[in-house]
């Protein structure tokens, strides 16, 4: 029984469902599981009668909430707006109470909790990756070599960077030769995956600040934002990771301008998430706190078209690639954090953006156990994802969020899709680096 079960009430949002089936189409599980069961008005009902003690959380059940993606499809389209994807959160923290959390889970949160052991398992990982995994240069990848605990084989996964992010930069990177009390600067959150996997996101945001003549401050005692024990539902790990993280904003968030975030994933774990984590388990002075940190969390995208001039700049090299892009609206970005306009103006200046027929359709990443036990799950909402981006004929594809370039390249990889994944920040580097 989670010491959690109490606080939260299922019975509440199961009560105000309608039952309209409004959210059943758009449902990214149930377009690739058609089951009543697993709709969203499905685990709702579910979720009631559980609280109500109708039913047993057994293997069955488990295995019901773990299907979801979370992607939040259903919350924009309900008339009621109803939590949806909050209460299965919550749920899996039940999930975990009574099952136990894998041990591979409990190993990778384990190195989420301790910055300076990922860092020696990601270096361990870079410097024997060739005995496991091939090397795909071309979707800037790696393939298993033969079949491993959980991995499945023959699945595209990121490629380990020689040096993390975090380890690459000093703590203040100066770009502005303005008097002290006119210069601008920034702190910048990486993330996991860019901090370790695609390093090259970090490289062209602190070009495009020295660009703009902003410094960029880089918080080397960041944590992980928790979003990956979030979904799972280990809150244990939640709450440590995330206040934490609080504790170490306090002492710079007055000397910047923002906290800058090139990974919708992060972004919305802690614009959102930690502040309703937080209320939602009684722990109102953190969220107070939390809600504080807020007001300087920005998306990266967001953070640059809204508050500077690079737009300007970009439009005044013109559109001198002569490649097609398109664009690919992350869950967290659009439906969370409602950025989807600001990506695209930046890009407009420099590429010509081919809309996919479904932009903001659901690329199936939905947290560790969907790319673990559910699989099979993943790749089958990959798979018209990748369909949609091969007819558009756009050679790159791009999204601010890492989650959703680990699971669009494997299906790109997987449908042989001739399309690379790029972060709007990358391909914003490039533009303002031609003549």
């Amino acid at each position: 029984m989670s010491r959690y079960e109490d606080i939260f009430e299922f019975t509440k949002t199961s009560d105000e469902c309608i039952k309209c089936g409004k959210c059943i189409p758009v449902c990214t599980i149930h377009q690739v599981n058609p089951d009543e069961v697993t709709s969203p008005r499905g685990f709702i009902e579910l979720l009631g009668a559980y609280q109500r003690g109708h039913l047993e959380l057994d293997k069955t059940a488990k295995d019901i909430f773990e299907s979801c993606f979370l992607c939040t499809n259903c919350v924009t389209t309900c008339p009621n707006s109803l939590p949806t994807d909050m209460v299965i959160e919550e749920v899996r923290a039940d999930i975990a109470e009574k099952f136990g959390i894998a041990w591979f889970k409990k190993a990778f949160f384990l190195l989420l909790r301790h910055r300076w052991l990922m860092d020696i398992a990601m270096k361990l990982g870079y410097t024997v990756r060739t005995c496991g995994f091939s090397e795909d240069t071309n979707r800037v990848g790696m393939i298993p070599r033969f079949p491993m605990p959980i991995i499945k084989s023959g699945r595209l996964l990121p490629s380990l960077g020689k040096t993390s992010f975090l380890n690459k930069y000093p703590e203040l990177i100066e770009h502005s030769f303005k008097p002290r009390e006119k210069q601008r600067r920034v702190a910048i959150f990486i993330g996991c995956l860019a901090n370790y996997n695609y390093t090259e996101i970090g490289d062209a945001l602190i070009e495009t600040l020295a660009e703009l003549g902003i410094d960029a401050f880089i918080p080397k005692k960041q944590m992980c934002c928790a979003a990956p024990a979030y979904f799972t539902g280990d809150f244990d790990t939640v709450e440590k990771l995330s206040k934490k993280n609080i504790e170490y904003f306090e002492t710079f968030i007055d000397d910047v301008e923002a906290i800058i975030i090139p990974e919708a994933t992060c972004s919305a774990m802690i614009k959102h998430d930690w502040e309703v984590f937080f209320g939602n388990h009684e722990m109102q002075e953190w969220a107070y706190r939390a809600s504080l940190i807020n007001k300087k969390i920005y998306m990266a995208t967001e953070w640059l078209e809204e508050n500077t001039d690079l737009k300007e700049r970009l439009a005044a090299k013109g559109k001198t690639l002569d490649f097609d892009i398109t664009y690919h609206d992350a869950c967290h970005a659009k439906k969370v954090q409602g950025i989807h306009k600001q990506p695209r103006a930046l890009l407009s200046q420099n590429y010509n953006i081919v809309e996919m027929s479904d932009p903001d359709r659901c690329c199936g990443f939905g947290g560790v156990t969907m790319q673990t036990e559910k699989y099979h799950f993943a790749k089958a909402a990959g798979e018209p994802k990748a369909a949609m981006i091969r007819d558009t004929r756009a050679k790159v594809v791009s999204a601010e969020c890492s989650a959703c370039r680990m699971q669009l390249s494997n299906a790109l990889y997987q449908a042989d899709v001739d399309a690379v994944f790029k972060n709007p920040i990358e391909l914003v580097a490039e533009a303002l680096k031609e003549k």
